[in-house]
């Protein structure tokens, strides 16, 4: 089976610039070329792709993935990092899904402060943008100015 980029990104329900990308960053090797010059995939090259695909749905990082598939390639290898990795994310995720629900929070108490529609100039929601607001706990580096 050897597909070409357009059937592989359609057969999995990516973009075909998504796997260029794969294939940048090292998580899929360069495609073999066709005389004509297009990208052919065989079903390593599925297999490989769809895993990815599906860690990424897990939200897991580039690096993460890379790792699991070092692992992946050494059958006999001991899977306890990998469940360490798992972990880490869990409790990623958990963090995160915290700092969303602090974030929920202070929406809905901002949206609180404006019941009826008013002049911007009334308008308490912006004018509590414009004064102090607690922000929510975020991480410094990811948090926008």
């Amino acid at each position: 089976m050897q597909l070409r980029i357009g059937e592989l990104a359609a057969r999995l329900g990516v973009q075909t610039e998504t796997i260029r990308y794969y294939e940048r960053e090292g998580l899929l090797r360069k495609a073999q070329r066709s005389d004509g010059n297009y990208r052919l995939y065989g079903l390593p090259e599925v297999e490989r792709l769809n895993f990815i695909r599906n860690c990424r749905g897990l939200g897991m990082t580039l690096d993460e993935i890379r790792t699991l598939l070092t692992i992946r390639e050494e059958p006999e290898r001991s899977c306890g990092s990998v469940n360490q990795m798992l972990d880490h994310h869990i409790r990623s995720v958990g963090e995160r899904m915290a700092e969303l629900q602090r974030l929920d929070e202070q929406l809905r108490a901002l949206r609180q402060r404006c019941g009826n529609e008013v002049s911007a100039g009334a308008c308490q929601i912006l004018n509590s943008l414009s004064g102090e607001m607690s922000a929510p706990d975020v991480d410094p580096g990811k948090r926008q100015i």
